[in-house]
């Protein structure tokens, strides 16, 4: 395999607008909508998003009859530092499942949960460098 297994990922959310708030906030970054992703019945937020570049694009998504939360997948955002993004968690609404913990050779990771339910998680690379 000469690429990333991840082509794609989608966050559901059942508030669009609290879910865009709570990730511009802890990411520190702006959100882009979709446009023609659906409409009535879909309505997608893309994170921002270079094809050229390393990791995979997605985005936050309202499904009508698509709840939030309760699903099995996890996300892994990059920083060059995870307990940076962690810490503005909770006052974006969201909570701390696992401050920034050592995964050895690996780096650092942090897992928390977002104003929808859905647990996502920060990875800091070895050494501090950002995979972004």
């Amino acid at each position: 395999m000469k690429h990333n297994p991840v082509g794609w990922f989608e966050i559901y959310v059942d508030d669009l607008q609290r879910a865009r708030t709570f990730y511009e906030t802890v990411l520190q970054l702006q959100l882009q909508e979709l446009p023609d992703s659906g409409g009535i019945d879909r309505q997608m937020l893309a994170f921002p998003m270079d094809m050229e570049t390393y990791g995979a694009p997605g985005a936050l998504v309202w499904m009508k009859g698509f709840a939030a939360g309760g699903n099995s997948t996890l996300i892994y955002f990059s920083s060059a530092d995870c307990a940076v993004e962690a810490a503005r968690v909770v006052a974006a609404g969201g909570r701390i499942h696992k401050p920034k913990t050592s995964i050895g050779r690996y780096g650092h990771i942090a897992l928390a949960y977002d104003t929808e339910g859905n647990l996502f998680g920060l990875h800091t690379p070895p050494s501090g460098r950002s995979e972004v």
